[in-house]
């Protein structure tokens, strides 16, 4: 598939577009830009979207079953309440090192919080880990060692957890044990050339499929359970970041980009870069959890 099959959605110009979440019942996409301390609302029933000036620099968000959001920042996990957008902090995972901050995260089946990190000065550096944050506000360190924690989804059945190592350019696999929310047997899922980019954003669809966003790759890949490659889909900028299911029938695959990075000579060859893209799809994805604490 060619961006013939792309349609450019919203012209919103994120620095780094991040995260879209579907909201089924405001039928609503909501999504960040974690370098302008933004959150984004669009109402696929009116086709308006707003934006929301925070007080915090979100990475990455997910709905509470209780009502409003959990986040992950730059200077922490936080819950935030998007009605009055207020901020309540619960804790820092990596409180003793300043220069690593939060990244992506997921809600897991049974209502718990993973959450990556990453040396914000270094992309490189090996210093990016993996927490659990339990429904009642325990927090768990479950791996380390990733140049950028990134997208991470679980599998249909919940006893696998794909994590994106970033700039060690792979996806790696883990048992998942969802009884307690353990993860072992740590293995390559896949290893990504280094010329389509960078892994970044991370989904599972209802037919167990991956699918993952290139930084600098100017495309989006869908994997098969075994790893190998059943399409890719190109768009026409090239730091794609992340992607989620929406739409009624959530059939419709929403892509975030970013203009981070690049050159104002290359900002002017991709226009539309930071810009929110749909691609209407054949394949559905799977309703987003929710934080149970």
């Amino acid at each position: 598939m060619t961006e013939n099959n792309v349609e450019h959605l919203l012209p919103v110009q994120n620095e780094i577009g991040e995260t879209p979440i579907w909201v089924a019942k405001e039928q609503a996409l909501y999504w960040i830009d974690c370098e302008g301390n933004k959150v984004y609302r669009f109402d696929a029933t009116t086709g308006e979207y707003q934006t929301i000036d925070v007080a915090m620099a979100i990475t990455g968000l997910y709905p509470r079953a209780s009502g409003g959001w959990i986040t992950a920042t730059k200077t922490g996990i936080a819950f935030w309440e998007h009605r009055t957008n207020e901020f309540t902090f619960i804790v820092d995972p990596e409180a003793d090192t300043p220069q690593v901050c939060c990244n992506d995260a997921v809600v897991d089946r049974q209502g718990r919080f993973l959450v990556g990190t990453m040396n914000e000065q270094d992309f490189n550096a090996s210093d990016g880990s993996l927490y659990r944050l339990d429904t009642n506000g325990s927090l768990h360190s479950l791996d380390s060692g990733f140049a950028i924690c990134n997208g991470m989804g679980l599998s249909l059945d919940g006893r696998t957890l794909y994590l994106t190592d970033m700039f060690h350019y792979q996806i790696l696999a883990y048992d998942y044990d969802f009884s307690t929310g353990n993860i072992s047997h740590q293995r390559p899922f896949v290893r990504v050339p280094e010329e389509t980019g960078a892994p970044d954003g991370l989904i599972v669809d209802s037919e167990d499929f991956i699918w993952s966003a290139h930084w600098g790759g100017w495309r989006i890949t869908r994997y098969d359970p075994a790893g190998k490659i059943e399409r890719e889909i190109r768009l026409p900028v090239a730091n794609v970041t992340c992607l989620g299911f929406g739409g009624a029938d959530l059939d419709e695959l929403y892509v975030t980009t970013a203009w981070s990075g690049l050159s104002k000579q290359e900002r002017k060859k991709q226009p539309l870069a930071g810009d929110l893209f749909r691609i209407k799809t054949e394949i559905k994805g799977m309703p987003e959890s929710e934080f149970l604490g």
